[in-house]
């Protein structure tokens, strides 16, 4: 993986259409009334790299941040966003990865979303999404 392009638009938009494509987590937060803009970057820069935008579940905008007001924003190095985007992760190893500072969140509230089982699994469920973009 380029680690310039981790996050460019071109990467987002893949990203937005594995998001899409998978109906089980798309119901489940379409369930939960789920609408968030979320954000991903690497530790130490200013703004995330990338911004994807959930409406009842569904991505409707992926692209380059662009200064949206975020309700999450996922901070990591870029070897562990690496490693996750080739490996995947699980709910321990995401918990794990949340105790020890490798992903932080400089927007939201991880404990409280982790505990609430109908956004819990589609969180995990989006890190391994990310094996679908190349």
């Amino acid at each position: 993986m380029n680690n310039a392009k981790l996050f460019n638009d071109r990467w987002m938009k893949q990203y937005q259409d594995a998001w899409n494509d998978e109906q089980t987590m798309g119901e489940m937060l379409r369930k939960a009334g789920f609408n968030s803009t979320i954000g991903c970057g690497f530790k130490g820069e200013d703004n995330p790299r990338g911004v994807l935008v959930v409406k009842e579940g569904k991505a409707v905008h992926a692209g380059e941040y662009g200064g949206e007001n975020l309700d999450w924003d996922l901070r990591a190095e870029k070897a562990h966003w690496r490693q996750w985007q080739e490996e995947g992760v699980g709910m321990a190893a995401l918990g794990i990865a949340t105790i020890s500072g490798k992903l932080t969140f400089n927007v939201g509230d991880f404990s409280s979303m982790i505990v609430q089982h109908e956004l819990a699994r589609p969180f995990v469920k989006s890190f391994s999404l990310m094996k679908k973009v190349t």
